[in-house]
């Protein structure tokens, strides 16, 4: 039997390691062992719960309880806790997802130890390093053994990067494998989605109809933090509501909630307590957002994750940075990058509400990339 060492830390990485903690259970039993460490990055026990219950994923057999702190610090105390463990449970793999501090310091400790790594969410880049996120995935991509893309165009960065695509095995850290796999996302997303529908009822919880509200996610420090960028998107969402006659729905953080009396002029905070078509509400359950994003109209974000899942459910999407690593999304027209500025947001806006030709081809792939990264991992280990 084979153990692999997986390494989460953030609730997108709870929702990416669901898709192949199921096909291990389905398909490997007895030939795939799966430990979870959870590092506590981003750790609450309600939210995570529930997404471990929701998902059906196997409880963390660890958890470091890092919580939160300067960048050095996190990544120094996971680098140390993981470095045990690792020594402790000798694995054949370490799996880590995307581009956290959680990523990058499994990387760390198990590229020291000459453990071999499968990055999943490999080749994707910002070209911004000014985001801790690109530093992340581009340092944790060359230490990886199995690097596996969800596009064409991350398998083509790694390329340009110099990784060759007719290495053969054994694969190590210096010759790597790289792959075009699709998104464990969008597997995700085909397999929960009726299960979303019949359990969720944030629609009738807020009074929502399906084709009759905008969806909007903020969370980036760089624009949660900032008060003319906030104030910018703001005032963008409070003309967008007022305009269109839509309900504008935002699931928010507590931080982000607790930001808006500091960042937001008190006439625009006034303005958007005092809107009756823009909700604010607790950050939404996996299974509430698939739902949520499945049944609006269009959605705002600056998410990374909720971008890829306004293309799954066909949605288009503004997107509120100045670059996205999903350029497909922009290049077929159903997405636009308009950073935080007020007149691009309403020129977007206005411009994808009433857009109703665009074509949603399969760029994540076709809902098996999980079968195909356990297939990989399984046959190199």
């Amino acid at each position: 039997m084979i153990k692999i060492f997986t390494v989460i830390g953030a609730r997108p990485q709870i929702i990416k390691a669901a898709a192949l903690s199921r096909i291990i259970k389905e398909k490997y039993q007895g030939r795939m062992q799966e430990i979870i460490v959870h590092t506590g990055q981003h750790y609450d026990k309600n939210m995570s719960d529930i997404f471990f219950e929701q998902m059906g994923i196997p409880q963390p057999n660890y958890n470091l309880n890092v919580g939160s702190m300067s960048h050095g610090q996190q990544t120094a105390r996971m680098i140390e806790g993981i470095e045990a463990l690792l020594l402790k449970e000798k694995p054949d793999f370490v799996v880590i997802y995307g581009d956290t501090n959680s990523t990058l310091a499994a990387a760390i400790a198990a590229s020291k130890l000459h453990f071999k790594i499968a990055h999943i969410e490999a080749g994707l880049r910002s070209f911004n390093k000014s985001m801790p996120e690109e530093i992340n995935r581009i340092l944790s991509d060359h230490i990886s053994t199995l690097l596996f893309s969800p596009t064409k165009t991350g398998y083509e960065n790694l390329l340009a990067e110099g990784f060759n695509p007719n290495c053969t095995p054994p694969f190590t850290a210096d010759n790597p494998k790289i792959y075009h796999c699709g998104d464990v996302m969008y597997d995700n997303m085909l397999h929960y989605t009726a299960v979303a529908e019949k359990n969720s009822t944030v629609l009738a919880d807020n009074n929502l109809e399906s084709g009759r509200f905008i969806l909007a996610t903020i969370h980036r420090d760089n624009n949660t933090d900032n008060p003319d960028r906030l104030n910018s998107i703001f005032k963008a969402i409070l003309q967008s509501a007022t305009k269109s006659g839509l309900k504008m729905v935002l699931p928010l953080h507590p931080r982000t909630v607790k930001l808006l009396p500091q960042n937001l002029t008190s006439e625009l905070l006034i303005a958007i307590n005092e809107n009756q078509r823009i909700k604010i509400i607790p950050p939404a359950s996996f299974f509430d957002m698939i739902v949520l994003e499945k049944h609006c109209r269009l959605i705002l974000t600056d998410s990374g994750g909720v971008q890829k899942e306004a293309w799954f459910n066909k949605k288009p999407c503004i997107i509120l940075r100045p670059e996205t690593e999903w350029k497909e999304i922009v290049e077929q027209g159903a997405g636009i990058i308009t950073d935080a500025d007020f007149l691009r947001i309403i020129d977007a806006f206005d411009h994808l509400i009433t857009k109703n030709d665009i074509e949603y081809p399969p760029i994540f792939g076709d809902g098996s990339a999980a079968s195909f990264i356990c297939r990989e991992i399984f046959a190199s280990a």
